[in-house]
């Protein structure tokens, strides 16, 4: 008996332990929609042009222009691509994002991509969205002052979609909050929000635990 609660409690110390590391793991993948911009920054400076400003305002934008397809992977890309109406950025986007109408400013540029795998910014960044010369035109514009990125995936899951806005508008007074606070927008993650979103690492780090802790336990036994 005294054997087992030994065991027990060595398990569950190792869990403990198991579950510190995972969700530290967790904390350093921080939000995937701001590794997005941070790897297109890194790209404009790479071609010694500026950087861009991340504004969550046109982020949650993003995000609201990626729920817009509704899952629909299919109608990006391709001869069959789709978009939403312009007028979506006033009367739908902005009051769902709690962003002041008064405050849109012009969108000089986005990228949109989706695939049934999640992969990380890098990955998305050059495999997705960055597909071709008109591509690296919208990425190296001088137009551009700030940006927004989104990214997320079908009620959690697949298909993935990412996506980043771009605007001439002016940082700070452009895509504000109303009360300085965006409005829920969950499921998915948007840049500039101070917000940690695993997105699917949170997921394969906890199914690591419970396999850890499967195979402790089945050691003891033996």
């Amino acid at each position: 008996m005294v054997n087992i609660m030994s065991m027990c409690y060595v398990l569950v110390t190792l869990l403990f332990f198991r579950a510190a590391s995972a969700d530290s793991q967790i904390k350093v993948t921080d939000n995937p929609a701001d590794k997005l911009v941070a790897v297109l920054n890194e790209n404009r400076t790479a071609d010694k042009i500026s950087t861009l400003s991340d504004n969550p305002g046109l982020a949650c934008l993003a995000l609201q222009y990626i729920k817009a397809y509704q899952g629909d992977c299919g109608a990006v890309g391709g001869s069959d691509a789709k978009k939403p109406p312009e007028s979506q950025f006033a009367e739908v986007f902005a009051p769902n994002c709690g962003v002041k109408a008064s405050t849109l400013a012009p969108i000089t540029g986005r990228f949109l991509g989706c695939q049934t795998k999640y992969v990380h910014a890098p990955e998305a960044f050059s495999d997705i969205l960055i597909r071709n010369q008109r591509s690296l035109d919208i990425l190296y514009s001088k137009n551009h002052t700030q940006v927004g990125a989104a990214v997320t995936g079908t009620d959690g899951g697949s298909p993935y979609f990412w996506c980043v806005l771009f605007s001439s508008g002016k940082p700070n007074s452009t895509f504000t909050f109303e009360g300085g606070v965006a409005k829920l927008t969950k499921p998915g993650c948007f840049s500039g929000a101070n917000d940690v979103c695993s997105g699917a690492d949170g997921w394969s780090s906890l199914s690591g635990i419970w396999l850890f802790a499967t195979s402790v336990l089945f050691a003891f036994l033996l």
